[in-house]
């Protein structure tokens, strides 16, 4: 607010002037509007790309991008946008229009392969990070080749990029969780509970990281459950996990134990454990 009335008052002192002088310093008032105008449409739009509503955001620089077909910083805010309002196949024909446009970069050719692998475009991706320069090294461009290895069975190039991507990083949880998964897919139980684990040590609050390790422990048939933070919902949901595990196993009768356990264990009435303990009941009664 009062970043506002600051703003008005110098308006309103530089049309005062203008009427007590001469119109030649009119081009001056104009320029002078013109500068303030750029200042808050700034402002704008860093506001639409941080703590705005996503789709408000969407229809904001949709309009600025018809308006002003040729500015790059819009048809980017309009982009990364539609990203985080998870319009994805939307966000990659942006980023697709961006890209072709001069003053590109390329770390918005990374953001648009981030776009066209959200959207399913898998192959497109990885043409488009084929054309990054290999110079062009960061944390989210080597998640991304990771990513694309991964998905090609390329398993020595996605460890590669995996351990790359985690040395460009400081919150390397989230990398660290997605590589023990592709650990837990090769079959490789052992290192994915290892990845998982430094996962957790690094964000005891990544709820997934905690789930994929308690299911790379029960693939090892080790039913018990590691020490590390957890509230009573979610060792209740981690016993659950366990038991579904144990299940796929053969070791129905250890399921059962584990999923009274995590009945008992919830503070209110766990109706996914319940069900599935009916069910295994059920199904040893008749079979």
């Amino acid at each position: 607010m009062r970043h506002s009335i600051s703003l008005a008052a110098s308006v309103a002192s530089l049309v005062l002037l203008t009427a007590c002088g001469d119109t030649s310093g009119s081009k001056d008032v104009d320029e002078a509007l013109k500068d303030i105008n750029v200042v808050d449409e700034s402002n704008l739009n860093d506001v639409m790309l941080t703590v705005a509503d996503p789709n408000e955001a969407v229809a904001h620089f949709s309009r600025s991008t018809q308006e002003n077909p040729d500015r790059i910083d819009l048809q980017r805010g309009l982009a990364v946008s539609l990203v985080r309002a998870k319009r994805s196949t939307e966000a990659s024909a942006a980023y697709a229009k961006l890209v072709a446009m001069p003053g590109a970069t390329n770390a918005d050719r990374v953001e648009y392969a981030d776009a066209l692998i959200r959207s399913g475009d898998w192959a497109t991706a990885e043409q488009t990070l084929d054309a990054v320069p290999p110079t062009h090294e960061t944390f989210k461009r080597y998640r991304l080749e990771a990513m694309i290895a991964d998905s090609n069975k390329e398993w020595k190039r996605a460890d590669s990029f995996y351990e790359t991507a985690v040395g460009l990083t400081t919150t390397p949880a989230g990398v660290m969780n997605n590589w023990g998964y592709s650990k837990l897919t090769r079959g490789d139980y052992t290192a994915a509970e290892r990845l998982f684990i430094d996962a957790v040590r690094q964000d005891n609050k990544l709820f997934t990281a905690k789930n994929n390790l308690v299911i790379a422990r029960a693939a090892q048939r080790n039913y018990t459950l590691p020490v590390m933070p957890m509230d009573q919902i979610e060792r209740a949901q981690l016993l659950h996990t366990m038991a579904l595990s144990a299940v796929k196993q053969g070791d129905v009768e250890t399921a059962k134990g584990l999923l009274r356990d995590a009945i008992k264990t919830h503070p209110q009435h766990f109706e996914a454990a319940v069900n599935s303990l009916r069910a295994l009941e059920d199904n040893t009664s008749t079979g």
